[in-house]
């Protein structure tokens, strides 16, 4: 269960209601509201060949044991409104591969787009400096300029719509071993369009005003003078 030390409640339910006022917007092509998140992923091999299926057998044997090959990084990003989702396989989660992944999410995702409304956690790579470590300063500041960044508090990475996809992304993707990062980006393409397709999205339920009851207990107690 998460928890909050009491000295940054104040920080966390505004970071909270900052986000919850974004999830409220009407649908705008115009200024998407995207999500993005990331996660580390193992791959593993097969030590063993797998037992197909055949006429008098109708379950697939597998061996529990299995080689480790090195872990990658998964970034999602998702238009919940949107019904739309882009999942990037990377060998790494460096400053400049978030920078990258955010040059392709304005330039390509959403190149007619007015603003980007981009929610993210505060991990220390998700900021505008990641950017001028990574392009020229002309070129960090255009695609700085098409984004309006918004953090999840600390503590507080369940309020990024992204960590839903990412769960069901693990469900449905990473549901069997996968031991090499080109099959996997393969995998995690072919996942993107088939949700794509049937138009997936989020039905978020959670607002600013459940938050005030639900949550009461994280809100500062404001005394009044007299």
């Amino acid at each position: 269960m998460w928890c909050i030390p009491p000295h940054q409640n104040a920080a966390f339910v505004a970071h909270m209601e900052d986000v919850l006022e974004v999830y409220s917007r009407p649908y705008n092509p115009k200024r998407p509201v995207v999500c993005m998140d990331e996660q580390p992923i193992e791959l593993h091999y097969d030590s063993r060949e797998s037992i197909g299926l055949s006429a008098n057998n109708h379950t697939k044997k597998v061996d529990h044991e299995y080689v480790r090959n090195g872990t990658c990084c998964g970034f999602m990003f998702t238009e919940p409104l949107g019904c739309w989702r882009r999942v990037s396989i990377l060998e790494h989660r460096r400053k400049s591969d978030w920078a990258n992944q955010i040059k392709q999410l304005v330039d390509e995702d959403f190149a007619d787009a007015e603003k980007i409304v981009l929610v993210c956690d505060n991990l220390n790579t998700h900021n505008i400096s990641s950017l001028y470590e990574t392009f020229e300063p002309e070129e960090a500041r255009r695609i700085w300029e098409r984004l309006e960044l918004h953090h999840t508090p600390k503590h507080g990475s369940w309020l990024d719509m992204a960590e839903v996809e990412l769960s069901v992304f693990s469900r449905e993707c990473l549901n069997r071993r996968i031991g090499d990062v080109e099959l996997l980006r393969q995998e995690a393409a072919a996942w993107c369009r088939d949700r794509n397709y049937r138009q997936k999205g989020i039905d978020w339920q959670f607002t600013v005003g459940e938050a005030r009851i639900k949550l009461k207990h994280l809100y500062p107690v404001i005394k009044l003078k007299d």
